[in-house]
């Protein structure tokens, strides 16, 4: 299941040949007369469902609930419809929205696709399992610096947001980091998270992204109202060790997020019980 060497062998020594570029800053962040407050219309944005199953092996619709509503979610907070692209590990259950099938190749392209024609930004997130080497993706595990070479080759020279929804997400923080980069996760490196039982709609993480959504203005904003969403909602059920979602922000990239203001809150008000991850 764990097949890490073939992923890295496969893609990580070329895309590593990739010299990261440094961040631009947004048209509307430099100088001028005149001011127009930057929007996520001109944003890539790729939305991952890396597994099907449930903690106990059978199969929960946990992961693809989120992958759903966080696409549609995305485009209520600005994001063009057609430069956002969904991937399932069982697409063909999904005909309505017509996910890509999750592999890396596939979800690399079409980020790197989109990132062409959208150049202002790029957002990944990816809602999936999670062990101290990284998130599942279908059978393999992604490692976080095969996941930052993905996004410095599809997205360079450009601000990103980058959100892992998965038990030891916080291994990706560090490998991620840049001055142009938005980084939040489920959880700390040595913690769990909880939420992906068969019966449950959303991951707890998931669930509180996208209720605190229409609470909020900006993704930094967002970000804090998600930690308090998933304290409070494991101090509610009882469940322990507390996960501690990370959130951290590049020094470039943290004066302009504010700017990118929601422009209409989404109406999802999602809710469930949730499982031990």
């Amino acid at each position: 299941m764990q097949r890490i060497a073939g992923l890295v062998l496969g893609l990580l020594l070329p895309l590593l040949a990739v010299l990261p570029a440094q961040a631009q800053t947004p048209p509307a962040a430099a100088g001028g007369s005149s001011f127009a407050a930057p929007s996520f219309a001109d944003w890539a944005a790729v939305v991952v469902a890396g597994d099907w199953r449930a903690h106990t092996g059978k199969p929960t619709e946990a992961f693809d609930n989120a992958r759903r509503d966080v696409g549609a979610t995305l485009i209520r907070l600005g994001f063009a419809p057609d430069a956002i692209r969904q991937y399932s590990v069982r697409p063909k259950r999904y005909p309505a929205v017509k996910p890509g099938k999750t592999e890396l190749r596939a979800v690399h392209a079409g980020l790197r696709d989109l990132a062409a024609k959208n150049t202002a930004g790029c957002l990944l997130y990816l809602t999936s399992h999670g062990a101290p080497e990284g998130a599942m993706l279908d059978e393999n595990i992604l490692p976080p610096s095969l996941l930052a070479a993905v996004i410095d080759d599809a997205c360079p020279a450009r601000p990103s947001i980058v959100v892992v929804s998965a038990c030891f997400s916080g291994v990706f923080v560090k490998p991620l980091q840049r001055d142009d980069r938005m980084i939040l996760t489920a959880a700390r490196p040595d913690r769990t998270s909880f939420g992906c039982g068969e019966d449950d709609k959303y991951p707890y993480f998931d669930d509180c992204f996208l209720a605190s959504a229409p609470t909020v203005h900006d993704f930094a904003a967002l970000g804090r109202a998600v930690q308090v969403c998933v304290a409070r909602r494991e101090r509610e059920t009882r469940e322990e060790p507390a996960s501690e979602p990370q959130l951290w922000i590049g020094a470039r990239l943290r004066p302009l997020l504010p700017l990118y203001v929601f422009p209409h809150p989404p109406s999802i008000k999602p809710s469930g019980s949730a499982k031990r991850r």
